[in-house]
């Protein structure tokens, strides 16, 4: 699916996170800047949110609360090594009123459950990104 501008991505976010039933693990897949923070603002806007949706980069990680479940942000891009925060994962993907949203997961492939959504986003240009569900 092609999404044209930022909106479009917040929509489509918004969406699916108006489907997701906790407990729920997304990893998302993309360069820096292709997306995964802004469709993660969509989802969390699904899950009715109040709080405002920033990237985890330095904290890696924030907790918000929404009408129903829980949404615990992860980004693992400045992370070589999960050591505890692969407990610390682990612990939050059981919970089961948590939606888990995992950017740069590569470092802890090994917690990741078999049974997660994987949406990858590719940039194709200023405002085009391709996304692909799995």
């Amino acid at each position: 699916m092609l999404i044209h501008s930022e909106s479009e991505m917040l929509a489509y976010g918004q969406k699916l996170g108006e489907t997701l039933k906790a407990p729920a693990v997304l990893e998302l897949l993309g360069d820096v800047g292709a997306g995964k923070t802004t469709l993660t603002r969509g989802i969390a806007k699904g899950l009715k949110v109040k709080a405002e949706v920033t990237s985890p980069s330095f904290t890696l990680s924030k907790e918000y609360v929404g009408d129903k479940y829980r949404l615990v942000h992860y980004d693992f891009y400045r992370l070589t090594d999960p050591g505890i925060m692969s407990e610390d994962l682990a612990e939050t993907i059981a919970d089961p009123r948590t939606i888990t949203v995992i950017e740069w997961g590569q470092s802890i492939q090994d917690v990741l459950p078999e049974e997660r959504k994987t949406i990858e986003i590719k940039y194709i240009d200023e405002n085009t990104r391709e996304v692909t569900e799995k």
